[in-house]
């Protein structure tokens, strides 16, 4: 009978201990599983939005190019430097991603100072490449005015020549994929706008050095002049000559680029920027937290770090992605 008793008391604790949930489930605990859950499926909408960006590339006949696009640099005037501003960006990134490592393993040693003076690193880092990306917003908005539905970064897509302001061929040409831009008569370029590749010829019949013959003579008023048009956004449009092709001997006016470049770039490296700056934001809750000693008396080796640590190196994965995507494809 005592034996039978045992048998039924050993059967109900076995029970009791299968309904405890003590193991977690892939050897990883409930608040890491969830951070992985939504890792996973930001990383399905970025991946959307990368997919996007290629379908409607592929499919233009025509899309600026990124060491046209992207070629200044802060203090620099206008010394071109193509992708170099945007590879210290991400070097800033990489290098976060590196003190963020740093920063988990000083929390399995329960290393309090080591993890706060680590995610400091990691927060300077992100408002570093925060202000870098606020500095490449204000040029490419204020300087170059790109906006989500005005892109002034243009492609030729056939051979041709400049005309001058009287109606003759200059001596510049081009050929199909050479790059451009639209100035804004009185925009704030004056002498800079313009000089052969950069921005074409009709800018330099249109600015002079002391601001521009197209400020002086017209103003931002629209109009048709005989080397330019200036549309009524206040842009400057060069005419050219066709000279190869069906249309050969036509003369044709530069058109803006295609306008899903910029709605494109501002949203998807706008929506990333988003996800760093809340980066930054949790990485500062959770380093004062570590500072007061809140995770030390858990003794789970700071597992609160390892978790933003995962959503850090996240966001550092998925710059690679955007980085590749927008400037060097």
């Amino acid at each position: 009978m005592a034996t039978h008793e045992t048998v039924l008391e050993h059967e109900v604790n076995d029970q009791q201990e299968s309904w405890e949930g003590g193991t977690p489930p892939f050897k990883a605990s409930y608040g890491k599983l969830m951070m992985w859950y939504f890792l996973l499926s930001d990383a399905f909408t970025f991946a959307g939005f990368l997919i996007a960006y290629g379908s409607l590339r592929f499919s233009s006949p025509t899309w600026p190019v990124p060491d046209f696009v992207f070629k200044t640099f802060p203090f620099m005037g206008t010394k071109e430097l193509p992708l170099i501003f945007v590879t210290v960006m991400s070097f800033l990134l990489i290098i976060s991603s590196v003190t963020m490592v740093r920063a988990v393993q000083e929390g399995h040693r329960e290393n309090r100072k080591g993890v706060v003076f680590w995610m400091l690193l990691t927060i300077v880092g992100g408002l570093g490449f925060l202000s870098c990306q606020a500095w490449e917003w204000t040029n490419l908005i204020g300087t170059e005015h790109m906006t989500v539905l005005t892109n002034p970064f243009g492609t030729h897509t056939e051979a041709g020549v400049y005309l001058n302001e009287d109606g003759t061929e200059s001596s510049e040409t081009f050929l199909p994929g050479k790059p451009y831009l639209l100035h804004k008569a009185g925009g704030g370029h004056g002498a800079d706008a313009g000089h052969g590749e950069d921005a074409g010829h009709g800018e330099e019949a249109a600015h002079d050095n002391d601001g521009g013959h197209a400020d002086e003579a017209h103003g931002t008023e629209p109009g048709d002049y005989k080397g330019y048009v200036v549309d009524e956004k206040g842009f400057i449009l060069n005419k050219y000559k066709v000279t190869e092709g069906l249309d050969k001997g036509m003369i044709k006016t530069q058109e803006y680029g295609p306008k899903a470049f910029g709605a494109l770039f501002f949203f998807i490296t706008g929506f990333h920027g988003f996800h760093v700056f809340s980066g930054v934001i949790f990485l500062l809750i959770i380093m004062l937290n570590a500072a007061s000693g809140v995770y030390t008396k858990r003794k789970n080796g700071y597992e609160m770090v390892e978790k933003i640590g995962l959503y850090w190196h996240f966001v550092d994965l998925v710059w690679v992605f955007v980085f590749l995507v927008f400037y060097l494809l």
